[in-house]
């Protein structure tokens, strides 16, 4: 099968596809013929190394995988079947066939986007249990980060449906800016060097959740901007600057939690299914809009790391086997 390698770390120019065998599922993974793949920013600061993340080359592309199971490992749960349609987080996405856990699959119905489906195995579950962990509240001011990206623009629409005061979201262009506003939110230039001074002119009494997934200095700039009992959800580090956080910032009753998807399936799995469920719902219902900025072959994929590197996407970027 054609598979998304790079052998070097570098630019978009070092992805290249080559032939592999078709993987074999393990105990507890299915095995998925993939019709889409949505691709994820941290994909891009793996490419290029030097990130606390690497891995051993060569590389591979994380994703989530949209696409009907073709074969079971031994062990998968009951309610599992050869022919269901799902959507997988998994570590070798950009392939013409994936492995993956049996226990945190998205179930598709057969008439819906592929693309946008991509978004209900990790995108949107992990945007819906940053805003829990971050206990938004009626009445409350959010500030999330890299509001036009995958699970940003995810956050902005589902922060709504907690009743706040004021949704914030930031970005580095005038499209996004544009983008968030439509979806929701109070847009924000994250690249005016002066950007906290307006969240304080939205938000004077201090923000109650922040979402960050950006890191370095924004992450500090951020933590500033946090009211008395204010939470900052980090899930991420984008820049590579991994955030150090002085207690002393945290005497002002302020919090720090992090989050990851592979975490909270870890810890509590049965809540980290149940949150694949309620965002599958609310996709299904209308209450959540997923947007596709464009989808792309897969043997273009170094074009869709382009606009990722470029940040200009907005909402997820797809690829098609």
């Amino acid at each position: 099968m054609r598979a998304v390698r790079f052998h070097r770390h570098g630019g978009p120019d070092v992805l290249q596809l080559d032939e592999v065998a078709v993987p074999e599922p393990a105990a507890g993974q299915v095995l998925i013929q993939a019709e889409a793949i949505g691709a994820n920013a941290i994909d891009t600061v793996l490419r290029r190394g030097g990130s606390p993340w690497d891995r051993e080359l060569p590389g591979t592309l994380t994703g989530d995988v949209v696409g009907r199971i073709v074969k079971l490992g031994p062990d998968t749960p009951p309610g599992i079947a050869v022919g269901q349609r799902v959507s997988a987080l998994t570590v070798d996405a950009f392939a013409e066939y994936a492995v993956a856990d049996a226990g945190f699959l998205a179930s598709i119905p057969d008439d819906a986007d592929a693309g946008e489906a991509t978004m209900m195995s990790l995108t949107a579950p992990l945007a819906y249990r940053l805003l829990q962990t971050g206990q938004v509240a009626p009445g409350s001011t959010v500030l999330i980060q890299s509001a036009a990206g995958t699970i940003g623009h995810l956050a902005v629409q589902l922060a709504r449906g907690y009743d706040p005061k004021t949704i914030i979201g930031t970005a580095s262009s005038a499209k996004r800016l544009d983008f968030i506003r439509e979806l929701g939110a109070e847009p924000v230039d994250l690249t005016d060097p002066d950007w906290p001074a307006r969240v304080r002119e939205l938000a004077p009494d201090g923000v109650d959740t922040v979402l960050d997934s950006v890191g370095g200095t924004v992450f500090d700039q951020g933590l500033d901007l946090l009211a008395p009992l204010g939470r900052m959800i980090t899930y991420g580090a984008i820049t590579t600057e991994i955030p150090v956080v002085s207690v002393l910032k945290l005497f002002g009753l302020k919090s720090v939690t992090g989050v990851s998807a592979g975490g909270w399936q870890q810890a509590r799995p049965d809540e980290a299914r149940a949150d694949i469920t309620e965002v599958t719902r609310r996709w299904q219902s209308g209450e959540l809009r997923p947007i596709v900025h464009a989808t792309h072959p897969l043997a273009d994929v170094a074009r869709i790391h382009e606009t990722l590197d470029a940040r200009t996407n907005l909402g997820r970027l797809v690829a098609t086997p």
